[in-house]
């Protein structure tokens, strides 16, 4: 194998240097294009009518040579942000770091950006080389050389059904290869996200991280200290659903990148039954994604910090404090540490507080307030979070169960439900008040262990 590398690295160091771009038909690609979007195909066939190049680019074609099902589409042109603004009756020009436009077809946005030129000394960057601003329009060759791994460098032009492939990013994408284009180390500077999206590729794709653009990372996961902490939590987001959660946190933590975005995980794992409870969870994240489901941030960070949340929760109430009022302040306490790395947003932050809020409140329910927990917007997502702990051996199983049953019930059914919860309530206080008497006003919603 040490051979063939070096077969392969000589040959390309000597060989005569390609004259334009790799232009591959439908039968050495495979993309099927009753898979590609038709609002990205009416995009591409709007801008080549009037005489502009259009194609669908960059992660869309990575998926389809591969035989997954993109989440969006995009698509690169030589028009300019105005030009294709006029074409469509949907569209706007958003974006400072670099312009680009979203044309709207109903629920569906087609991110249209101009061709980039690649990074110069003339562009805005911070002391340790990222790029701040980057609205230099370029062609269609440097916009293929400013993308940052060979399998994002893909263009499919619709019409004729082409792949234009200019660093062999099919050949790589084939051999399940995460190669950087031009110098790794510059790249990482230029943006330190492009490390995160290395990881999440490989796991994502079963693919292996060139040895020249991995090793890098490991010298250089300190940068990932100056993004924009909500660009971060974006990052962050598409690693934990890519549909390979668990191995995406075990690459953070191999090359030291989790100490820059998410720093309580190796606590978190110190926790006992933590990496257990954490496991679970992402399971059923990439379960989710891989049935083509929807998946709540809210429910997924609420996941990851719970075992911290519930320790603090259990130390504060062995101080004396309220149970209710110690779980406010253990998720307090938990969230701002957090989100000083990584924010997230507020809207998630306050779901993910009613999800952990109402797992008390499932241990202390009566027939009244079951009728108002069900009005509540996250009462599925608590249910749910509930079944989580269940299965982590946190609560009993058989109530989790009957929480569920509830959810899925209609009205009728759940008032039938809810009667049968009264009279089991009903028929245990007079043996319990027997055996419990002296400590009866212990509170009934200590924390689970």
């Amino acid at each position: 194998m040490i051979k063939e590398t070096i077969k392969n690295f000589v040959g390309r160091l000597f060989s005569a240097p390609r004259r334009g771009p790799e232009r591959l038909s439908q039968d050495k690609h495979g993309i099927d294009r009753r898979n590609v979007s038709r609002h990205a195909i009416k995009v591409c066939e709007v801008l080549q009518h009037e005489g502009y190049a259009a194609y669908i680019v960059g992660g869309a074609v990575r998926d389809l040579i591969v035989g997954l099902e993109p989440k969006d589409f995009d698509v690169a042109t030589n028009a300019t942000p105005n030009q294709i603004r006029a074409l469509f009756r949907r569209a706007r020009i958003i974006g400072k770091r670099f312009q680009l436009v979203h044309v709207v077809f109903g629920q569906e946005i087609i991110e249209t950006s101009t061709f980039r030129a690649p990074a110069s000394v003339e562009q805005d960057t911070d002391e340790h080389g990222r790029i701040l601003r980057d609205n230099l329009f370029g062609t269609h060759e440097e916009d293929a050389a400013r993308r940052d791994f060979t399998l994002n460098a893909l263009y499919y032009d619709p019409v004729t059904e082409e792949v234009i492939d200019y660093h062999r990013g099919v050949q790589d994408l084939k051999k399940r290869v995460v190669r950087m284009i031009g110098d790794p180390e510059t790249r990482y500077r230029e943006d330190p996200v492009r490390m995160l999206r290395a990881l999440r590729f490989a796991a994502k794709l079963s693919a292996t991280i060139d040895p020249a653009s991995r090793e890098p990372i490991l010298r250089m996961a300190p940068l990932i200290e100056n993004v924009p902490s909500s660009r971060l939590f974006d990052e962050i987001l598409k690693l934990l659903t890519c549909g390979h959660a668990m191995d995406c946190v075990r690459q953070l933590q191999a090359v030291g990148l989790d100490r820059g975005l998410l720093p309580l995980i190796d606590i978190i794992f110190k926790q006992e039954g933590g990496e257990e409870f954490v496991e679970l969870a992402l399971a059923r994240t990439d379960a989710r994604v891989r049935a083509g489901k929807t998946v709540s941030p809210s429910f997924l960070f609420a996941a990851l910090l719970w075992k911290l949340v519930n320790k603090r929760w259990q130390e504060i109430c062995a101080g004396g404090e309220h149970p209710a009022q110690a779980l406010m302040q253990a998720a307090d306490s938990v969230v701002e540490e957090q989100t000083r790395k990584l924010a997230i947003q507020r809207r998630f932050q306050a779901d993910m507080r009613e999800i952990w809020f109402m797992q008390a409140r499932f241990e202390r329910a009566n027939p009244k307030t079951i009728w108002r927990m069900l009005e509540q917007p996250r009462f599925r997502a608590a249910v749910d979070f509930l079944q989580l702990r269940a299965e982590a051996r946190e609560v009993d199983s058989v109530q989790a169960q009957w929480w569920m049953d509830l959810a899925n019930a209609d009205d009728s059914t759940r008032a039938e439900l809810i009667e049968t919860y009264q009279a089991k309530t009903r028929s245990k206080p007079t043996t319990t008040r027997r055996r419990r008497s002296p400590k009866r006003r212990a509170p009934a919603s200590t924390p689970q262990a």
